[in-house]
Order: structure tokens, then C-alpha cells, then sequence
């Protein structure tokens, strides 16, 4: 009796000693680091102005192409994940989600100023384009805080990420991202999901118009089964759209017509890169079929992954993919790494850029799509148009 009572006693103390740890996040700190973005027009313009130069107004470009993968490669990456045990301090931690929700005013303030500062100087075209996409930039980004707040549960952070889409004017990802790409992702019938040998060009007309009707479908089929029509105030699209029409319109009244331009090559440039990054995610990445004809469960293994440090401090842990996409409710800050998940050659700011030339894309990743299947490319997410051509090219490797 006595020893049982001592195990008990040991038990409860161990027990104990778990509810007091507390884990340290080495990242806690860094994770302001996101902030930086929805600041880059006012540095823009400090910038410009310092040197008396028009480039610094391309800061958002060559923060994206230039500076990021500088620091993807100088500081490196990091595989190490939370302890199980931790996961549950770090989701419950405030800290995380404020920094999410001080993007949203920080990101507002920045275009309403932006536009001001556009409407009262006399800038040059080149100065008032190379702006327009670092506007566009914050836009981009505020997509993905919107990523981040749109799968939550709580119905504060769902509205903010409406909120944040209303700058690229993107409101059906809101609906498309949650109940259609997740549903749908890596396989043939996800607009969201590139194909092997398909170039970004190619892609971004066929996510763009797929992704919207997508979404439209899938809205108007949830009112039909609630016995509501698509133009019932309860329609998530709508909703989302007319917070960019006050948003669009405010800013037209106060600042003019002239500003048109300006808002529309920032919102095209912000939902361009949601795209492009969409394209990196799960190109050539296939979930195959099951006895029963539907699709396997969303593995690992159907993401590409970057543990790149500094790319995953601005961007919310999004290059962990592979998790996101098993848990689309874990919070980003304890998001894990999956050693069987295929792994990028960098962080999504390098691999952006080569998206965007089709050839050098193609010599990177091609091979590593078919390293990821053990040579066997029939098990790719192959494009319709070179189906025939890449399985002839691969036909040997595929039967060995």
C-alpha cells in the first residue's frame, strides 16, 4: 500500500513538473520581423528621397528577388520543430496572433499614405510603377496574413482576413482557399495546383479564372442548400468584394480618378504573387487514387517545403507546407517540419523569381519531381498538353 501510494505521489509530481515547464520559442522575438513588410512604402520613400533616386521606389521588388534570398542563403535553415508538449503553450500564446492583426492597420495606413503621397508629387512613370508594386508587395503579403487568419476558428480573426483581401481585391480566396484548394490540393482538378511541365505563365490565367469560378460555385451551392439566393447579404464573396469597392472607392474620392491606375497595378501585382507562390507550393505533386476511386488523404509528401529562416519569419511559416496542409488549424508558430516532405533548393523568394523564367524553373525542379517519385514521372501531376511527350522522355526510367 505504501508503495503504491509513492508511485502515485511520483506520478503527480511529474505531472506537475510537465504543467510548469514553459517553452522558450528561440523565434519568438523574431517573428516582429513580419511587421517589416506593410512598412516598406514608407521606407520606399525615405529612401527615395535620401538618395534622390527613383529605384528606392522598387523597394518591394528588390526586397523580394534581391534581399530575401540573401537572407535565406546568410542565415540559413532550421529543421527543429516544438515538443508535443509545447504545441499547446504556443497555440494558446496571444503574442503570435497580434503580431497577425497588427499587420491589417499597419497594411492600411501604408496604401491610404501611399496614395496620398502618389496623387500630391509629381513622380515619374518608372518611380510611380516601381511604387505601385511595392504597394502591391504589402498587398501580396496581406494575402497570406489573410491565409493565416482565414483558417482559424474564431470569428474575429475570420473577419480580419477578409479585411486584409480587400487591398488586392482577392475576396474569393477567402472561400477558395479554405473549402476548394484544401479539398482539392495535388490533384488535376485543384486550379491552385501546378502541373509538371505547365510554365507559370500558362498557369496564372488558368488559376485565376479557375480559382474564381471555384469559389463562386462553391458559395452559391452552400446558399442553395440554406435555401438563399447568390445575391442573399450572407454570400462570403460579396461581402469580401464590397470591403474593396468602400475601400477602392473611399480612396478614389479623397485622392481622385488619377489614382485608378495606381490601385489597380498594386491589387494585379498583389494577387500575382498569391499566385506564383501558389504555383511553387505543389507543382508536379500528385495524391493518387484509392481502391474506393477518390483520392488519397493530403500527405507530407504532396507539398514542397523550404525550412529557409528568413523567408518563413515574413511569411508565417508558410514554407511548411506539408503541415499546414495535414493541420490547416495549427497556428504558424508551431507549424513542424517533415523530413519526408520534398524540400525546395531555397525559400519561396528565390524560387519565385525562377518561376518566372520557365526554362531555368524547368532545370531545377523538373528532376526533382522525378527524383521525388523514384524515377516513375506517370506518377507526377503531368500537364494534358505535354503528357505524351514527358512520358515518352521519361518512358525508360518510368519502367526500370
Amino acid at each position: 500500500m505504501t508503495a503504491i501510494s509513492a508511485n502515485a505521489g511520483t506520478d503527480t509530481a511529474a505531472v506537475v513538473e510537465t504543467e510548469r515547464r514553459r517553452y522558450r520559442d528561440p523565434k519568438k522575438l523574431l517573428w516582429i520581423g513580419g511587421l517589416a513588410v506593410p512598412l516598406l512604402p514608407f521606407g520606399a520613400v525615405a529612401w527615395a528621397e535620401r538618395s534622390g533616386s527613383d529605384v528606392p521606389y522598387w523597394a518591394g521588388p528588390i526586397w523580394i528577388f534581391l534581399l530575401i534570398p540573401l537572407f535565406d542563403t546568410l542565415l540559413g535553415t532550421d529543421k527543429s520543430n516544438p515538443p508535443d508538449w509545447a504545441v499547446p503553450q504556443l497555440e494558446e500564446s496571444r503574442w503570435y496572433r497580434i503580431l497577425t492583426w497588427l499587420y491589417l492597420p499597419i497594411q492600411f495606413a501604408g496604401l491610404i499614405w501611399a496614395c496620398h503621397f502618389v496623387a500630391t508629387n509629381d513622380l515619374s512613370w518608372f518611380a510611380q510603377l516601381g511604387f505601385a508594386l511595392t504597394v502591391g508587395t504589402v498587398a501580396g503579403i496581406a494575402i497570406n496574413t489573410a491565409h493565416e487568419l482565414g483558417h482559424k476558428r474564431g470569428k474575429l480573426e475570420r473577419r480580419l482576413s477578409k479585411i486584409a483581401l480587400a487591398q488586392s481585391a482577392y475576396g474569393h480566396f477567402y472561400v477558395e482557399h479554405n473549402r476548394g484548394h484544401h479539398s482539392r490540393v495535388s490533384t488535376p482538378e485543384d486550379p491552385a495546383t501546378a502541373r509538371f511541365g505547365e510554365s507559370f505563365w500558362e498557369f496564372l490565367p488558368r488559376t485565376v479564372i479557375g480559382s474564381l469560378r471555384s469559389a463562386w460555385e462553391l458559395e452559391t451551392g452552400r446558399l442553395e442548400r440554406k435555401g438563399l439566393r447568390w445575391w442573399s447579404p450572407r454570400n462570403e464573396i460579396l461581402n469580401a468584394w464590397a470591403l474593396t469597392v468602400v475601400l477602392f472607392g473611399g480612396l478614389i474620392l479623397a485622392f481622385g480618378p488619377g489614382i485608378i491606375p495606381f490601385l489597380a497595378i498594386q491589387a494585379v501585382f498583389g494577387f500575382c504573387l498569391l499566385e506564383v507562390v501558389n504555383y511553387v507550393e505543389h507543382y508536379g505533386l500528385l495524391r493518387q487514387k484509392v481502391a474506393n476511386g477518390r483520392y488519397e488523404r493530403c500527405k507530407p509528401e504532396h507539398s514542397w517545403n523550404s525550412n529557409n529562416i528568413a523567408s518563413n519569419l515574413v511569411l508565417y511559416h508558410l514554407e511548411r507546407h506539408s503541415d499546414h496542409h495535414a493541420n490547416p488549424t495549427r497556428r504558424y508558430q508551431s507549424l513542424r517540419h517533415f523530413d519526408d516532405a520534398p524540400q525546395l533548393p531555397s525559400g519561396y523568394g528565390l524560387m519565385i523569381g525562377l518561376a518566372l523564367v520557365p526554362p531555368v524553373w524547368r532545370r531545377v525542379m523538373d528532376h526533382r519531381v522525378l527524383d521525388h517519385y523514384d524515377g516513375d514521372i506517370s506518377r507526377a501531376n503531368i500537364h494534358p498538353r505535354v503528357r505524351n511527350r514527358v512520358l515518352a522522355r521519361y518512358g525508360a526510367v518510368a519502367s526500370a
